[in-house]
């Protein structure tokens, strides 16, 4: 007798890449795939204009950040709606915030009752990615338990439902501070369980993960060339992937992925590195792949500025580009096999130090973002950028140093790796599957 696949109903939003990324590692389990709850066949119009007009937003405002006052002051108006207030001293942060209170309006008003009623029809457990469906799914009557998935080391009051203390929505983490947080947001602790983010299984291998420690294997050399950090801590290399002596130069040269967010901010980063390590890229002993996601307007910036650099054809130079999230999600996710350093800001990709990543950081854009950072520095897997002018100089001593290799091995041992799996035995399988006190967070 065949056994039945168990499903779940994976709920995200199109806006940016973090709602969405977080649902990817879950396709193949959700029926229909991921619905986005603002972009799905028979969304009422209104609905997806309100969710729209939001985006669109979002994008300009963030995008326009870096115009001098002008800029700085649009985005901090609109950040202060997302403000997360300082963790301590403890204290009762249960009033609801302007955002929670519009969504909630907006709600009772409606938003997502058509979504809900029709997959009451075959009731799933949800797996929502972003807050407002799951508050929906909740005020309007969802039959099957309701899961929220937060993507951050931090989160505003608006990740909490308006009325906190009666909410049965599931929180599924990543890490203590956040447990912490909806706490003092008025959330039930038996109602909120720490897994770490979702990773995507490609990139792990399995419980034995044997994909995330080869490729941490392969890039080592990379990131320690003279050796510094393997001669000091060759006991913890032998103990994680067996004797130091089987670190060897790989084929590939040293390989950088510079990703933009989703509103293709900072996207002059790429080009200030694609002008400082021209000589690099030439001479391949440097590899540098440029994120462009779904935009094809960053596409198009990338593709002229390596016309303009004189690097157009230049086989260590790639442009990371696709049609849509999915796709984009899949070719990202293979090319971090052979990245050996993720330059990005402290977006949701914060948790890829995981995989034994070390960050560069560029600089955040919004609170969460912030936080994300602390958590960063706070395991030592992350590293602010100085400043892109002279990645020439600074980087090579970084390498040099072994203090890459010492970031990357610091996120593959205190960042939070198998939250996909645990997420999976929690919602389709009723397995309690919590992330252990002796892990670091």
């Amino acid at each position: 007798m065949t056994k039945q696949k168990s499903e779940m109903y994976v709920i995200a939003v199109d806006m940016g890449y973090g709602h969405q990324r977080a649902a990817y590692p879950f396709t193949d389990s959700g029926k229909h795939g991921i619905i986005n709850a603002n972009r799905y066949q028979g969304i009422p119009p209104s609905e997806q204009k309100m969710w729209e007009s939001g985006r669109k937003w979002y994008e300009i405002i963030s995008r326009f950040k870096n115009v001098p006052l002008l800029g700085t002051t649009a985005f901090s108006i609109m950040d202060h709606f997302q403000k997360i207030e300082p963790f301590y001293p403890k204290r009762d942060l249960s009033e609801p915030s302007n955002q929670l209170t519009y969504y909630h309006k907006k709600i009772k008003s409606g938003l997502g009752k058509d979504l809900v009623k029709e997959l009451n029809k075959k009731p799933l457990p949800l797996l929502s990615t972003f807050f407002v469906p799951a508050y929906f799914a909740e005020h309007h009557g969802y039959k099957g338990k309701i899961y929220c998935v937060i993507c951050d080391a931090d989160v505003a009051r608006a990740w909490a439902p308006y009325y906190s203390n009666k909410s049965k929505i599931t929180y599924l983490v990543p890490n203590r501070r956040v447990k912490a947080r909806l706490q003092l947001y008025g959330v039930k602790e038996n109602n909120i369980l720490i897994t770490g983010f979702p990773l995507p299984k490609e990139n792990i291998g399995g419980p034995s993960q044997k994909i995330v420690k080869a490729d941490m294997l392969d890039r080592l050399y990379h990131l320690d060339p003279r050796g510094a950090y393997r001669k000091k801590y060759a006991y913890m290399i032998d103990k994680y992937f067996g004797s130091v002596k089987n670190i060897k130069k790989p084929k590939r040269p040293l390989t950088i992925t510079f990703a933009v967010g989703g509103a293709g901010a900072q996207r002059d980063i790429g080009v200030t590195l694609l002008k400082r390590l021209h000589k690099h890229l030439k001479q391949d002993k440097i590899r540098l792949n440029l994120v462009a996601g779904v935009r094809n307007d960053v596409y198009l910036y990338f593709e002229n500025e390596l016309k303009n650099c004189g690097l157009e054809g230049c086989n260590n130079v790639r442009i990371i580009y696709a049609e849509d999230k999915t796709s984009y999600f899949k070719v990202f996710n293979k090319i971090l096999r052979r990245t050996d350093v993720l330059w990005t800001k402290p977006s949701e990709l914060t948790f890829y130090s995981a995989l034994g990543l070390p960050i560069i950081m560029a600089e955040p854009i919004g609170y969460q973002e912030q936080y994300n950072r602390g958590w960063l520095v706070a395991i030592g897997a992350g590293i602010d950028s100085l400043n892109p002018e002279y990645v020439d100089e600074w980087l090579f001593d970084w390498l040099d140093s072994g203090w890459l290799a010492e970031a990357a091995m610091e996120g593959f041992l205190d960042a939070p790796r198998m939250g996909t799996y645990r997420i999976e035995n929690i919602v389709l399988h009723n397995k309690i599957s919590e992330i252990e006190d002796t892990e670091l967070l």
